[in-house]
């Protein structure tokens, strides 16, 4: 049951996609005065150091971050993205990247809140350890999808859900989509953005159709697919080929910074000459 951890993939091209985008939805809903709450249905430790063991067993974040972090032509979504991991690590070499609710709390104002679930017993103490004293921060010891409707909607009605979990189990699959479904039922103005490994595995792949039928009509703005395949299909059907992140009622915003930006980091992260990003969007 716990046998991911996270510190062997962060900085990966997978987390490029999925911070470049909470970035993003974070910088949109904190444009309005009234505060808003972030839930994070598998928040990991918080904070990864590129020099443990664990970073250097496969080096995923080489072919991640690795190829952004001293590059000078970077797009304005790419680049807000890694500003925010330059405020974690500091300016020069990279050494740390954040993970999702670190990103969050340091985007978070006065105002709003964040909920971090997470039930691994070593991450948790990390993550608890990173957090303590930061007010509008709780960290939960539960299970972020069972979790979740307790906290929505959110009291000022504003909110974003972040859905990672990290999908070891089959059963991960359906459970998203099912924790999508009821968390629009109660908050039908919910930001929602799930992450979405790209494998060869059939639920990998119907997820983000399945995804998109069950927000139509439901999600007020409509949803938004963002796609970033890098690495080409292996032999035996073993490996991350990229990634998805689906948004239910993504800003307007979105859909106009992706559709240039992820043509872009296909071409700097891509690591076959098949590399591509896809963007999709319906109501």
């Amino acid at each position: 049951m716990f046998a991911y951890r996270h510190a062997f993939h962060a900085g990966n091209h997978a987390d490029v996609l999925k911070h470049l985008v909470l970035v993003q939805l974070l910088q949109h809903l904190g444009q309005k005065d009234k505060g808003f709450r972030v839930i994070d249905t598998h928040a990991g430790a918080g904070a990864y150091s590129l020099r443990t063991e664990a970073a250097n067993k496969k080096l995923e974040w080489l072919d991640g971050i690795g190829r952004l972090w001293e590059r000078t032509d970077l797009p304005p979504g790419v680049a807000a993205y890694l500003d925010q991991v330059e405020v974690f690590n500091g300016p020069g070499v990279l050494k740390n990247v954040p993970g999702s609710p670190s990103l969050i709390r340091q985007m978070l104002r006065p105002q709003d809140e964040l909920h971090a679930f997470e039930m691994h017993p070593t991450d948790l103490r990390a993550l608890e350890k990173l957090m303590a004293g930061t007010k509008g921060v709780k960290v939960h010891l539960s299970d972020g999808f069972a979790g979740l409707n307790a906290l929505l909607p959110p009291p000022t009605r504003r909110g974003l859900v972040l859905i990672d979990p990290p999908y070891e189990m089959k059963t991960d699959y359906g459970r998203v989509l099912s924790t999508v479904r009821e968390a629009l039922a109660k908050f039908p103005d919910a930001v929602i953005a799930v992450w979405i490994p790209q494998v060869q595995l059939l639920d990998a792949q119907q997820l983000p159709q399945r995804l998109r039928n069950a927000v139509k009509g439901v999600a007020k703005k409509g949803w938004l697919d963002a796609s970033l395949s890098v690495v080409a299909p292996q032999d035996g059907g073993f490996g991350l080929l990229g990634s998805h992140m689906f948004v239910a009622n993504p800003p307007h915003t979105l859909h106009t910074l992706l559709a240039t930006e992820l043509a872009w980091l296909a071409e700097v992260l891509g690591q076959h000459p098949g590399a591509k990003g896809q963007l999709s969007a319906g109501s």
